[in-house]
């Protein structure tokens, strides 16, 4: 597969990520889908934890990572048969700095959603660990089944981080092949097809 086609790919590959961590951090703001805990939490209530705060989903794993991938999947649109001069080694230069920004962003969304996943929902007892022992998820009362949810959707954005994280760290190898090989294949050199 030429660079291009694999940019391409990376690109599209990115978009559902994105979107994924965008609306596992959105729903993290209203567990038991209900909305009176965050109305709670801005009128200086403790009720949701710090880590959905955060938005490591929005920020990171979504806008971070949605505008690289808008980028890295303009580069691949041309295809294969792009040159390594002007224009196309320019988007492919570009391309290593947007992914290289994604990465950092997949590692953001990662790390909160890991740090998120090791402290649990709000009404758990500090230094407890729960996710090993489900027989603590029912000392949280409300919100009802708050354990279940917050694992739920913080795993949910580690596998996104984690899958985008390599996605966009691979875009940058394969920016920086594409720089110094070319994005085209060996029939056709800057613009001059052989025949």
């Amino acid at each position: 597969m030429c660079t291009g086609k694999c940019s391409k790919f990376i690109g599209i590959c990115l978009y559902p990520l994105a979107l994924l961590s965008i609306i596992c951090n959105i729903f993290l703001f209203f567990p038991d889908f209900q909305t009176i805990y965050s109305k709670e939490e801005a009128e200086g209530l403790y009720r949701l934890t710090d880590e959905i705060k955060y938005m490591g989903g929005v920020v990171g794993g979504g806008i971070l990572v949605l505008i690289p991938a808008i980028h890295i999947h303009s580069t691949g649109r041309q295809g294969c048969c792009s040159n390594r001069c002007g224009v196309s080694f320019s988007r492919m230069f570009l391309s290593i700095i947007f992914a290289a920004v994604g990465v950092a962003g997949a590692l953001y969304s990662g790390i909160i959603a890991v740090v998120g996943l090791i402290r649990g929902p709000v009404c758990m007892y500090e230094n407890e660990c729960y996710l090993g022992n489900s027989e603590t998820w029912e000392t949280c009362e409300e919100p009802e089944n708050i354990v279940v949810f917050n694992i739920a959707l913080f795993s949910a954005l580690l596998v996104a981080a984690c899958l985008e994280l390599l996605l966009c760290g691979f875009q940058v190898l394969n920016g920086l092949f594409g720089c110094i090989c070319g994005t085209c294949n060996h029939k056709e050199v800057c613009g001059i097809s052989s025949k």
